[in-house]
């Protein structure tokens, strides 16, 4: 199930929102500040190809909370709209629903990057 919920989130705007981030990423580090911030956009691009079957644990420190400002302004807010525009579109149908409910999952993680990490579901 999970391999074809990746596949049609990719066709219901995954993949664009997936190429928005390796092009965030490859901007990013072009130079030595930002290449934190860019290796975060790729983790992001890598995690939007196929976000069905994984969950995010929220977590970090003052250090995190930093980062997360900083990217918030350059990066995160911009990002967040694309997937809430992803999901408002998705969520037209009844089908779309469980599309939309994850692109409103992504927004909130590509506010907040830093400190979270990734998990797949065992199930």
């Amino acid at each position: 199930m999970r391999l074809l919920g990746n596949i049609i989130w990719l066709i219901l705007g995954g993949l664009f929102l997936s190429l928005s981030w390796a092009f965030v990423g490859l901007i990013l580090s072009i130079t030595i500040v930002g290449l934190p911030l860019g290796v975060q956009a790729f983790k992001m691009a890598k995690l939007t190809l196929s976000p069905f079957g994984k969950t995010v644990y929220y977590g970090g420190g003052l250090g995190s909370t930093i980062a997360n400002v900083f990217w918030i302004v350059l990066v995160g807010w911009w990002m967040a709209l694309g997937y809430v525009v992803a999901g408002l579109a998705n969520m037209i149908t009844i089908i779309g629903i469980p599309f939309g409910i994850q692109s409103f999952k992504m927004a909130a993680l590509s506010l907040m990057p830093f400190g979270s990490r990734v998990a797949k579901n065992l199930y």
